[in-house]
């Protein structure tokens, strides 16, 4: 073969190649529909007033999600169901146990500095966990905030859309477990 033919056919192989490693890796770069599904009923646990200092557990597998956990009512367990059904979730599994006695649990653990799953509330876990809100939250989608925690006092720095965004981005922030306090340095858009 000529050496332009062999360079021809090594350039064509190294596209190939690299073709075939890009499709290969984006079902690892993209969240699967469960996955995803997972996350949203996670948010809206988490975020409920409600329901939100229990350790209701989420698994999803093929649109069906489970829930498990313990709450200390029966309308804490209905309210969980409820945040469950979201588009995309074919079917509610309601397996959280209902146990009067877990609200002195919830306290002990609080009492203790602990997270619902056990971990130390740390300000690492603090940052991380308003970081997950905001990026979770649909009404902060495209905004650009960084956060910092130092001594569980969340500071908020950045850009958002407008009050209403600026609001919910507090709110998220001040109802994370571990937070004492923000500090708002959040700027408007204009």
């Amino acid at each position: 073969m000529s050496g332009a033919i062999t360079r021809t056919l090594q350039v064509a192989t190294v596209f190939v190649v690299l073709a075939a490693a890009s499709v290969a890796a984006a079902p690892a770069l993209q969240k699967s529909a469960d996955e995803s599904l997972k996350d949203r009923i996670e948010f809206g646990l988490e975020t409920s007033a409600i329901v939100k200092k229990y350790d209701v557990k989420v698994k999803v597998a093929n649109g069906e999600a489970i829930l498990s956990g313990d709450v200390a009512t029966e309308a804490q367990r209905a309210e969980a169901a409820r945040l469950a059904k979201i588009a995309g979730a074919t079917k509610i599994q309601n397996a959280i146990v209902v146990d009067p006695d877990e609200d002195k649990s919830v306290a002990d653990r609080i009492k203790a500095g602990l997270t619902k799953t056990g971990e130390k509330i740390s300000d690492g876990w603090i940052t991380t966990k308003v970081k997950w809100f905001l990026v979770s939250e649909e009404m902060l989608k495209g905004t650009d905030i960084d956060v910092d925690t130092k001594d569980g006092v969340v500071t908020l720095k950045g850009t958002v859309r407008d009050a209403g965004s600026r609001a919910r981005a507090v709110a998220l922030a001040t109802d994370t477990d571990g937070v004492k306090r923000v500090i708002d340095e959040l700027r408007i858009s204009r």
